[in-house]
């Protein structure tokens, strides 16, 4: 089953994102602090939108995911931050049932695409994805700003 988050959902919704974070070797980049979390998901300007996947009463996996948009298209588009579940509840549809949700509320919502990123080394989830359908978009490079980076850009502008 899959359902929307809700604030009481906050402390599985944590443990998932540093299982994510262990899983793609990036515990290191972790500075979540559930308040923020619960700001920005469910304040009062809300940032993105999380849904569950459950399975006998247990949650098992998340997507987080929020609108942009495609000034070529003149269209919202939904994109996917994370996706993840349990190793041991892996292969049991939980992942594609994320993903259908989510094509769904594209759908439903008017978007004129959907779309993710993937590390370049996680083999099963690029393959998963190309099972049905997804394209990889080679000729894309993502930049990213972050930090004292960040900072130094927004000062020097």
């Amino acid at each position: 089953m899959i359902r929307s988050a809700t604030p009481s959902d906050l402390p599985i919704i944590t443990r998932l994102i540093r299982a994510l974070a262990e899983y793609e070797k990036l515990t290191h980049a972790v500075t979540l602090r559930e308040e923020d979390l619960r700001e920005h998901l469910f304040g009062g300007r809300p940032y993105a939108e999380v849904v569950l996947a459950e399975d006998a009463g247990q949650v098992v996996g998340f997507a987080l995911f929020f609108h942009n948009y495609s000034t070529f298209l003149s269209k919202p588009g939904l994109y996917l931050e994370d996706l993840f579940v349990l190793p041991e509840h892996r292969g049991q549809g939980h992942g594609k049932a994320l993903l259908s949700h989510l094509a769904k509320l594209a759908v439903e919502r008017g978007c004129g695409r959907f779309e993710w990123n993937v590390l370049d080394w996680n083999t099963p989830a690029i393959e998963f994805y190309e099972s049905f359908g997804a394209e990889m978009q080679r000729e894309w490079k993502l930049f990213r700003l972050t930090g004292e980076a960040l900072r130094r850009f927004a000062r020097a502008g």
